[in-house]
């Protein structure tokens, strides 16, 4: 009787060898790259979108949402004169251009809106981006008429422009919000981010990757 079932003894284990080898085959192209999808299922939220606007960039280019189209946009608002929150928003938004600046990172933009454009020439704007040390393929400085840029600041992105004076130094005070807004491709606002909590920024990158990852072609700047 034992010499009866070593035949089927090794079957068995012929068996549970091939199975083990179809698992260790199997698992790292289906299950693993499944489990990764799912893990990728980013939900943002809808925030409205960016409306048709014409302004000026600090190349001195006519800047059109058209530019904002097809990838995704991190926007931020500053103005050169300001001493106060400005100069630390930029340096953050220049840590975020340190950060984005990998092959897989292309497609997602930098913008600065001036609250105060009516000093905030294109020239001015070129002065304060190298100040921050803006790649312009990467990151570029809006400006424009008064009116037209209040309608984009305080209409769609729910900012500020309100000048409540001046600093002690003689600055303007200008009051607007320090959170970085997010627009997707189709332009979308999806998310705004504190710029004072560094978990935030850190989500931020996260979403803006996420968006380029699922996007398509990208352009930026004049159009």
């Amino acid at each position: 009787m034992r010499d009866a079932a070593s035949p089927s003894l090794s079957g068995k284990k012929l068996l549970l060898g091939l199975l083990v080898v179809l698992l260790v085959a199997v698992v790292p192209f289906i299950i693993v790259p499944t489990l990764l999808h799912r893990g990728d299922g980013i939900e943002l939220p809808d925030l409205g979108t960016v409306p048709a606007f014409s302004l000026v960039d600090d190349q001195g280019q006519t800047f059109t949402e058209e530019a904002l189209r097809g990838h995704p946009t991190i926007v931020n608002f500053v103005f050169t004169r300001c001493d106060t929150i400005c100069p630390v928003i930029s340096a953050k938004m220049e840590r975020l251009q340190e950060k984005l600046l990998d092959r897989r990172a292309e497609p997602i933009k930098l913008l600065s809106i001036s609250v105060d454009p009516a000093y905030d020439t294109p020239e001015r704007l070129a002065a304060y981006a190298q100040r921050f040390h803006a790649l312009p393929a990467k990151w570029r400085f809006l400006t424009g008429p008064v009116d037209q840029v209040r309608a984009l600041v305080e209409g769609p992105f729910m900012n500020s422009m309100i000048n409540e004076g001046l600093t002690p130094s003689g600055a303007p005070a200008i009051s607007h919000n320090g959170y970085f807004a997010l627009v997707d491709g189709d332009l979308r606002i999806r998310g705004v981010y504190d710029s004072n909590d560094i978990a935030k920024l850190d989500e931020l990158l996260r979403h803006a990757r996420y968006l380029a990852r699922s996007g398509g072609s990208y352009k930026f700047g004049g159009s």
